[in-house]
C-alpha cells in the first residue's frame, strides 16, 4: 500500500526523524524528556500568570496565552511520535493525520500572532506607558486573543481541508508528523490549489506578523535611544529582553526554511528545522520567560516553593 494510486487512503506510514533502528529507543528517551521539560514549564507558567496577583498584567496575559499555545503546539506531535519510536509500524490513520495537521496549524499560526500581540503590548507599554491600561485594557487583550485564536481556527481550517482534498500516489509520509510540504509531494491529482493556498497563507502570515513585530521593537528602540537617563534606558529593555530573545529564535527558525536555496532545501532539512519549532522552542520558551524575569522568579517563589517550606516546617 506503499504506492500506486491511494486516493482512498486509510491510513499514513510516518517516516519519523530517523528510520535507522538502532536511534529509536535513545530519540525516545530524548524526546520524552523534551515533552516533559515542555509540559512542566508550560503548565508553571500558566499556574503562576493565573493564580499570582502580581502577574495579573496584560503582558503576562498574553504569556499565559503564548504558554497556552506552546503545549498544544508540542502536545499535538509529541505524544504521536513517542509512540511511534517504540512501533516498527509507524500509522497514522487518515483522520488521525487531517486532525494532527489541523491542529498543528491552529496553533502554530496562534504562536505566530501572539509574538506579534505581545511585541504591540512592549510597544505601548515602553512607548506610551501613561496611557497603557487604556490602550490595553482587559477588553482589549481579550479581544485580540480571541481574533488570534478565530483567525487560527479559520486558517488551519481551510489550509486542511485544500490539503486533504487531494488523491495521493503514497501513504508514506517522509516526516515525524502531517505537514504540509510532505502531503503535497504525495499527490496523484493537481497540487495548485492547495500549494498555493498553504505558500499564500505562509507568506501572508509570516508578512504580517514580522511587519508588526520590526515596527514596535523599531519604535522600542528609537524610545530607549531617546531615553536620557541609564536606569531609565536598562529598565525598558529589561521589560521587553525575553520577547526579543523568544521571538529571534521563532522567527529564524522560519525564515532559515522559507529563505534557504531551492537547491540545498530537503525534506530532513524541514524535519530537523520542524524539530526545532514544533519540540525545541515549546520547551525553550518558559525558561526564557523565566529565568530572564524578576517577577516570574519572585512568583514561583510565592506560589510554589513558600508554601512548601511553611509545610515542612509544621
Amino acid at each position: 500500500m506503499a504506492s500506486g494510486n491511494l486516493s482512498h487512503v486509510t491510513t499514513f506510514i510516518l517516516i519519523g526523524v530517523s528510520e535507522r533502528p538502532e536511534l529509536q529507543v535513545p530519540l525516545f528517551f530524548i524526546f520524552v524528556v523534551n515533552y516533559a521539560v515542555t509540559v512542566t514549564g508550560n503548565v508553571g507558567i500558566i499556574t503562576l500568570t493565573s493564580i499570582d496577583s502580581q502577574l495579573q498584567t496584560p503582558m503576562y496575559f498574553f504569556l499565559r496565552h503564548l504558554a497556552i499555545i506552546n503545549l498544544g503546539n508540542s502536545t499535538v506531535i509529541a505524544p504521536q511520535m513517542l509512540v511511534n519510536f517504540l512501533l516498527e509500524k509507524k500509522t497514522i490513520s487518515y483522520y488521525g493525520c487531517a486532525t494532527q495537521h489541523g491542529g498543528f496549524l491552529v496553533f502554530i499560526v496562534a504562536e505566530i500572532f501572539m509574538l506579534a500581540v505581545m511585541a504591540y503590548d512592549h510597544y505601548v507599554a515602553i512607548c506610551n506607558p501613561l496611557l497603557y491600561m487604556v490602550v490595553v485594557s482587559r477588553k482589549i487583550c481579550i479581544l485580540l486573543v480571541v481574533l488570534t485564536y478565530i483567525y487560527s481556527f479559520s486558517t488551519a481550517l481551510t489550509v486542511t481541508s485544500c490539503v486533504f482534498s487531494m488523491s495521493y500516489c503514497s501513504n508514506v509520509i517522509n516526516h515525524f508528523y502531517c505537514d504540509n510540504v510532505p502531503l503535497l509531494a504525495l499527490s496523484c491529482s493537481c497540487i495548485n490549489m492547495p500549494e498555493t493556498v498553504v505558500y499564500i497563507s505562509s507568506a501572508t502570515n509570516l508578512f504580517f506578523s514580522m511587519k508588526i513585530v520590526l515596527v514596535s521593537y523599531f519604535r522600542i528602540i528609537l524610545a530607549i535611544v531617546r531615553t536620557r537617563s541609564a536606569e531609565g534606558r536598562q529598565k525598558a529593555f529589561s521589560t521587553c529582553a525575553s520577547h526579543m530573545m523568544a521571538v529571534t529564535v521563532f522567527y529564524g527558525t522560519l525564515l532559515f526554511m522559507y529563505l534557504q536555496p531551492q537547491s540545498n532545501h530537503s525534506l530532513n532539512t524541514d524535519k530537523m528545522a520542524s524539530v526545532h519549532y514544533t519540540l525545541v522552542i515549546p520547551m525553550l520558551n518558559p525558561m526564557i520567560y523565566s529565568l530572564r524575569n524578576k517577577d516570574v522568579k519572585e512568583a514561583a517563589r510565592r506560589v510554589f516553593i513558600k508554601p512548601f517550606k511553611t509545610f515542612k516546617s509544621m
